[in-house]
């Protein structure tokens, strides 16, 4: 799928490109909202601490639906 799109930026490790890549909308209080659905609560709202926590729950939502992601990216 990141090839499709030019390489997806940073997709592995960033939630904003992640989203960006499922054609997402990547804004803060989107992010909020998605973090809030996946009952995401680690960090204040945008925080590194909420976003790494983010990421991770998009792809074990990804893998759930069944998406290929990668052990590695799993955490």
């Amino acid at each position: 799928m990141a090839s499709q799109k030019g390489g997806g930026g940073n997709y592995q490790n960033s939630i904003v490109d992640l989203l960006k890549l499922l054609d997402l909308d990547s804004s803060l209080e989107a992010r909020k909202e998605l973090a809030n659905e996946l009952n995401v609560h680690a960090g204040a709202d945008g925080s590194a601490e909420e976003n790494i926590a983010l990421h991770k729950a998009v792809m074990q939502k990804l893998s759930e639906n069944g998406g290929k992601v990668p052990a590695e990216m799993m955490g």
